[in-house]
């Protein structure tokens, strides 16, 4: 799929309880509505992020800096706000076959079904980019997210223990998850 081509990716979804959401690749003109959204991420929330999103010019740098080839950031809206941010990030040399999933919900939007239709969408997203294989990795206490990841067709291969360090240096167990997106065929 070419940059152009994935900026113009559009899907409305509706959710259990009816609401509309539109998914979408983000654009430099989502900065503001992306800060409001980080800005409300709660303290807890923050302990499981790898940057600090509640920094402006973090979210400014991301906005200026897109590059689909790399990283592919899938925002859910509702009217003109987001409640979701889902990304697909790819890699280079021996695993530029191989995406990775992340996901983020608005605490209002989770169990509600958006974390299940934007990873769909970025499997079809990956699958589009001709990626082999995505991975993602849970915290194993999670244990809700680690059988939707099953549901949609992920399977867990390792528990990576103590593999996720909080800020505070407390440590969780990691499940690392892959999905194969071609069928594997024996030719002879």
């Amino acid at each position: 799929m070419l940059p152009e081509q994935i900026k113009n990716f559009r899907e409305m979804v509706t959710l259990k309880d009816g609401t509309y959401v539109l998914l979408r690749p983000m654009t430099t003109e989502d900065e503001k509505c992306l800060q409001e959204f980080y800005a409300a991420v709660s303290d807890e929330d923050m302990r499981y992020f790898r940057h600090y999103v509640k920094d402006p010019d973090l979210i400014h740098e991301w906005a200026m800096n897109l590059d689909y080839n790399k990283v592919l950031p899938l925002l859910a809206l509702v009217k003109d706000h987001v409640v979701g941010s889902a990304s697909l990030h790819f890699f280079e040399g021996p695993k530029r076959h191989i995406g990775e999933v992340r996901l983020f919900l608005a605490k209002d939007f989770r169990r509600r079904g958006l974390g299940m239709k934007m990873i769909k969408a970025l499997i079809d997203l990956a699958r589009r980019q001709g990626l082999s294989i995505l991975q993602a990795e849970v915290i194993a206490e999670q244990t809700k997210v680690v059988k939707a990841f099953e549901a949609l067709g992920f399977k867990s291969q390792a528990l990576l223990d103590d593999y996720f360090l909080f800020p505070d240096g407390e440590t969780r167990d990691v499940v690392f998850m892959t999905m194969p997106l071609r069928a594997k065929t024996d030719d002879f």
